[in-house]
């Protein structure tokens, strides 16, 4: 039995940058952009940790880069020679990060946290990302008073650590709650916790006060957005309980109107009596997903 196929030589080697050529143009004001200086930040702080894939050596001896531009241009601006480099079995020119899941918020959290844990000073994670030493500190306390519930939702998201300081002055009840709206909503944004934390009722938050109001806020626009909350969050449960049957529902409903139309008398009677009505049974046959 043949074993699984490989992208790459499982070995990374060293190869000089003078040997390396882009397979595509760089985009403009990429040295600008805080990805750009991120990069050139932890090759200063840690060296090159994820290699370059390359393709495999060309008949002039040289390579053509397939992933990793950026931190091409970055290892020569910081003077260096040579860079790791992993060597594809072929030479597709697609971006290889394309088939990478991004690193989720929590997952980011647990590496800063063990990191710092082991001894590395969050100084130097900070010079290494390139931000300022307060969102290392807020990323490594970024589950402290969220619950486990809250947590396990939230595991494969990416999110702001501010959010997680608006579910901090939740119970736990309402901090999954509010995990749920946003999810469902598919809304992780500050505002929209912001707006969940100010419609929480006082007994479900750690300090019994309620929120203070949003700016330009009414106090009755604060109450029917909070019974509208209440409603939405009904709502998108009934429709989380119900959609399996409503699927299968629609799906038999459209094989079985396909079945009719394939009659000729039955689609010539529904043309002569009710015309409008076959143009839309036609729709509903040729529908082919539920966003259409």
């Amino acid at each position: 039995m043949n074993g699984p196929l490989l992208g790459f030589i499982p070995e990374t080697c060293l190869v000089p940058l003078d040997k390396l050529l882009p397979s595509k143009k760089i985009p403009v004001g990429l040295v600008a952009s805080v990805k750009y200086k991120q990069i050139v930040s932890s090759l200063e702080e840690v060296g090159l940790i994820e290699p370059l894939s390359i393709s495999p050596m060309r008949a002039d001896g040289n390579y053509l880069v397939l992933d990793g531009h950026a931190r091409l241009l970055a290892l020569r601006e910081l003077g260096y020679a040579e860079a790791l480099c992993l060597v594809a079995t072929d030479d597709e020119t697609y971006t290889y990060n394309t088939k990478i899941n991004r690193l989720a918020t929590i997952g980011e959290h647990r590496m800063l946290r063990k990191a710092v844990q082991r001894g590395v000073p969050a100084a130097r994670l900070a010079r290494a990302l390139n931000v300022d030493v307060s969102q290392i500190l807020k990323k490594v306390k970024l589950l402290d008073g969220i619950c486990p519930e809250a947590v396990e939702l939230l595991k494969d998201r990416q999110f702001s650590a501010e959010i997680s300081r608006l579910l901090r002055k939740m119970k736990p009840t309402r901090q999954v709650e509010c995990v749920d709206l946003m999810l469902l909503a598919n809304n992780l944004t500050i505002p929209y916790a912001e707006a969940l934390l100010a419609a929480t009722p006082a007994e479900q938050l750690y300090d019994g006060q309620k929120a203070k109001k949003l700016a330009g806020v009414s106090a009755e626009q604060m109450l029917r957005m909070e019974r509208e909350m209440t409603k939405l969050q009904g709502q998108y449960e009934l429709i989380e309980r119900n959609y399996a049957d409503d699927v299968l529902n629609l799906v038999l409903a459209r094989g079985y109107v396909a079945k009719l139309l394939e009659n000729e008398a039955v689609e010539r009677f529904i043309q002569q009596r009710h015309p409008e009505l076959l143009e839309q049974l036609k729709h509903i046959v040729s529908v082919s997903s539920l966003d259409q």
